[in-house]
This record gives C-alpha cells, structure tokens and sequence, in this order.
C-alpha cells in the first residue's frame, strides 16, 4: 500500500490540506494526516504541497505523437495512450473520423485490443465522431465517406462505443438516437445544419453532449438559435469545449460557462496526430493537414483538429474565465465521468475507486501520474522520498 502526503486534495467540491491517500490500485482510504503512522505504508509519495486530484480524462481526441487512431495500428495507439500521461491524463476515448467503413472497423478493433492493456493513459472506449454526420457542416472530415444514421453497423461494436457523434437532421437520426440510448451509448450532437429545433428533439429523445460546442454547427443568432442556441439553453446537456483560444475565442469561453454552469462544461483537445511534434505537414482522416503556429488546419484553411493537451486546456480555460482550481479540474474528471455513466470508477477522489491520481502545481504542470496505482509518469525534477 502506497500513500501520498502533503497534497491539496481535491475531493469533490472541497481542497483539503490535512489528509493522506492510501491506495493499492484502488484508493484504501483518506484519512487525517496525523493517522498515517498507524498503517502499513510501502511507500510515500511526497506531493510538495501540490495538487492532488482524480485523473483526468479526454472524451475527444484523435491521436498525437504522430500517430492517429485511423491508423489502426496497435502500437501506434499504445504511443498515443503513454505519451498522455505526461499531461495528466489517466483514460481517454480513442476517436474515429469519417472514412470509409473498413477503416473505421480496423480503427474499432485496435481500440478493443487496447482497452484491455493500460501501457499509459487508459483507453476507456470508442467516440465515433462520424460518418453519421452533414456533408455541409464536415469541418475537416471527408465527406465522400458520409453516411446515413445505421444501428446495425454498431451492432458487434456497442460494449466499447461510448459516444456517437451525429447531426440530429438527418433521415433517421430519431430511430437512430434512441436505438443508441437504450444501449447506453451517449449521442453527441455535432458537425451539423440542423435547427434549434432539431437539437431540442434530440434532446428530448435522449442526446446529452454536444460536439466541440461552436465549431461545425449552426451558431447562435437571434432569430436563428441554431444547435448553440439549444446547447446553451437546455440544462441536460455537456458542452465539450476546445480550449486552445483558436477554436473559440477566450470571451465565448466565458460566455459558454455563464450560460451552462461548471457541471456542464468538458474540456476536450480533439488533437490530431500533430500534437507534441511540432509544425509541420501532417494526414488526418486522409486529408493533408499543415501544422503551424500551434494550429491544424486543411489546405484550404478549415481546423483540422488541434495540436492541443489537456493540462494546456485547463491552463487557459482558468485563465480565461478566472475559475478556481476545483472547479477546472471538474471539466476533465467528474463531468466526463458522468456523461460516460463512469463516475462510479474514475472521476472522484473516494474509497473504493480506480487510483486514478494526478498531482500538478499551479500551472498544471504535471509531477506524477498514477494510472490505476500505477506510476506512469514522473517530472524528472520531482524528489522522491
């Protein structure tokens, strides 16, 4: 049994200072400092007076480190899921693109394979980001490969898809939604045309997330709410949101959080195959994708994903809105928890769960990271006692 000391520990809505972490690769308990000695330690983790929360948790991302989950390569992916620990992240959904259906299976298979090893980060599952999607709001996707809402080609793939992204418009994206939501997989409305009025059906039908909020959807006007209007209005749904200040500018960001409240904010990076290589040309859903200024974009200027981290979304979403900590750290540990239907394993401080544990200071720079108790990550200029 490990123990980590002199943290500030995030568990749910309170910081505590005083408290000591006992885990194997679940957490044994949380008990006042000075009960430490009364127990049987291996060894501990000293925290420097930093913070310590749950792991945190990506529901979108496409790759990084020059690999891409379209790839399916398994090796390749495993590169993806070790060089996410570095940022703090302890379990991630691998996303698919648009392209054709045998690809996007090899994709499924690989994610099937690897969620059955934790190398780094742990892949917790699939989020199909198309082809279910509107070939006149694509955004970087392919739209040669787009196709209309079908269960049936989920069917052998539903116990590890966790999330559907879909354009609630399309010919039968009603029967579709529901079929997906009475198999427990979250539907997620993005890269659509549709109406105000179309999101709030599927809502009311059982959709609870929207697709990197902004980006790839009809926007807010005030004759016109378009699917940000139903977002921002209905209080069941997440807005995952892309917080690398060139999706969205810093302002909307603010706005999005006044509008919805902290509980229904996900920070996600959607990062591309770029991330942590530098600029550059680089291939995302077999388009040519040119990295530069710390941007993603097709060769005709449309966002290509992002090259963005997770500890670097959360550094600029608390910069931007001035939140405190404990309620940053949310975005990426409970509410993707919850939306995943998760929260019982990963996302919360607490006896009993996954010892999914980050320590980070300030700036969220990120010290250690244990993946299921596990040490998968360590800054190098940590002193370990």
């Amino acid at each position: 049994m490990d123990a980590i000391i002199n943290g500030k520990i995030i568990i749910g809505n309170e910081l505590e200072t005083d408290k000591v972490i006992l885990f194997e690769d679940k957490i044994i308990n949380i008990i006042p400092s000075y009960e430490s000695s009364k127990y049987s330690i291996d060894k501990f983790i000293d925290a420097n007076n930093n913070y310590v929360s749950p792991g945190f948790i990506d529901i979108h991302t496409h790759g990084a480190m020059g690999h891409d989950i379209m790839d399916g390569d398994y090796t390749g992916l495993k590169a993806i899921s070790e060089s996410f620990v570095a940022h703090g992240v302890t379990g991630f959904l691998a996303t698919t693109m648009t392209m054709n259906w045998d690809r996007i299976e090899r994709a499924l298979s690989t994610i099937a394979k690897a969620m059955a090893e934790t190398p780094g980060s742990k892949v917790l599952g699939c989020h199909l980001e198309g082809p279910f999607i509107s070939s006149k709001n694509a955004g970087a996707q392919n739209p040669m490969f787009i196709q209309t809402p079908n269960f049936d080609l989920l069917e052998k793939y539903q116990e590890f898809i966790k999330v559907v992204t879909i354009a609630p418009e399309l010919a039968n994206a009603e029967h579709f939604i529901k079929k997906c939501i009475n198999n427990k997989i979250v539907i997620s409305l993005g890269h659509s045309c549709g109406t105000y009025e179309d999101a709030m059906k599927a809502i009311a039908n059982g959709a609870r997330s929207i697709t990197h909020t902004f980006n790839a959807m009809t926007p807010l006007k005030h004759r016109e709410p378009g699917i940000v209007g139903a977002a921002m209005c209905s209080t069941e749904v997440y807005c995952e949101l892309i917080a690398d200040n060139i999706h969205v500018h810093p302002v909307v960001q603010r706005i999005l959080l006044q509008t919805k409240g902290i509980d229904r904010m996900i920070l996600v990076t959607d990062s591309m195959r770029a991330s942590g290589m530098g600029n550059g040309r680089y291939e995302l859903g077999g388009q040519s994708v040119v990295v530069e200024n710390n941007s993603a974009r097709l060769e005709n200027g449309t966002l290509a994903g992002s090259v963005l981290t997770l500890d670097s979304a959360l550094r600029n979403f608390r910069i931007n809105t001035g939140i405190g900590i404990v309620d940053a750290v949310k975005t990426v540990t409970t509410n993707p928890a919850k939306l995943l239907g998760m929260e019982d394993s990963i996302g919360r401080i607490e006896i009993g769960r996954n010892s999914d544990l980050v320590i980070f200071d300030e700036k969220f720079s990120i010290v250690d990271t244990f993946v299921n108790g596990a040490l998968r990550y360590t800054a190098e200029t940590i002193n370990k006692m």
